[in-house]
């Protein structure tokens, strides 16, 4: 049977985490607590911005991106985890493995684009505060996004149009809980130097690039914020990037962790695994807590929509 045709008709065994770890139930609750107060506060961060007119801004517009970005993004694996915990079955089609990985990559990448968009939108309200508006106007805001968007698919379609070329033959437990580029790789019987050369290059190009313009951004508006006279006026600088300055460093620090400074390349050591859980998993769930808990405007809105819903409710 020819190589490529015998990739597609098998089944990956996702190996899931080690066998000295908690009982699987333990796993599951943890997991399924997780995702659903992902979904639920990334979805009423959303649903709060969309329907309060107070945050029709372009922060808050980002900030809904990003939440949506952070619900789908947590959905490409968790659901699959959940099901492969409680069926005991780790099985996962070659075609899912391909759809989870696309998904990954898209999801995983726009929130990558987001965040070094939202940088530069608090580069823009503090270095130049008068052309705000203009320079950040509806149009291009929703150009920015679709920027985001046009990057990451065609990043995340590279990557798997080039993993479909592979050849698939003997080994096919996959380390880690999730389809992803280097544990595929792994398990390849045919060259993947092309694949490899692809990652390096494009994909060390999607995480470094948008942090380092982060930090070029952040630079310029620590240079701002210290030379405003009033400390009143500084405060309110910090505590408007200090949100997405924490998400950031939460995210950043553990894909480079878990992508560019891995324990073991040749396998994924327990290190890379909570690095990999961490920005899989927690930092979408962490994200809606950070930008809400010090943002007045965003609490009055989900207090807003939350009791409108309350209310609604008892009318009927």
């Amino acid at each position: 049977m020819d190589e490529s045709n015998q990739s597609r008709l098998f089944e990956f065994i996702l190996q899931g985490f080690s066998e000295q770890s908690p009982p699987q139930w333990v796993f599951f609750l943890l997991f399924f607590w997780l995702y659903l107060v992902a979904v639920i506060g990334n979805l009423l961060i959303s649903m709060a911005i969309l329907l309060d007119p107070h945050l029709h801004k372009p922060m808050y517009f980002f900030l809904a991106q990003l939440s949506l970005a952070d619900g789908c993004f947590v959905s490409t694996t968790v659901p699959n985890l959940l099901v492969s915990i409680g069926t005991r079955d780790r099985s996962i089609s070659y075609a899912s493995c391909m759809t989870q990985l696309y998904f990954f990559l898209t999801f995983g990448d726009l929130d990558i684009f987001l965040l070094a968009v939202m940088a530069y939108d608090r580069y823009v309200a503090i270095c130049y505060p008068l052309h705000y508006a203009t320079v950040l106007s509806p149009t291009r805001c929703t150009l920015l996004v679709a920027l985001c968007w046009v990057l990451t698919n065609s990043v995340a379609l590279t990557h798997t149009l080039l993993m479909t070329q592979l050849s698939f033959c003997t080994t096919k437990t996959v380390s880690g809980f999730f389809c992803d580029l280097g544990p595929l790789m792994q398990v390849a019987c045919s060259s993947t130097q092309a694949n490899m050369w692809v990652l390096l290059t494009l994909g060390g190009a999607v995480i470094l690039l948008p942090f380092i313009l982060i930090l070029i951004s952040y630079g310029h508006i620590a240079r701002a914020i210290f030379r405003t006279p009033s400390a009143q006026g500084r405060r309110k600088a910090f505590s408007t990037c200090g949100s997405h300055l924490t998400v950031v460093f939460l995210f950043f620090g553990t894909v480079i962790r878990a992508y560019l400074c891995p324990s073991n390349p040749g396998s994924t050591a327990p290190g890379d695994t909570a690095a990999i859980v961490m920005y899989t998993v927690i930092t979408p769930t962490v994200n809606p807590f950070i930008y809400s808990l010090r943002n007045q405007d965003m609490q009055a809105a989900l207090a807003r929509l939350i009791r409108g819903n309350i209310q609604r409710r008892n009318a009927k």
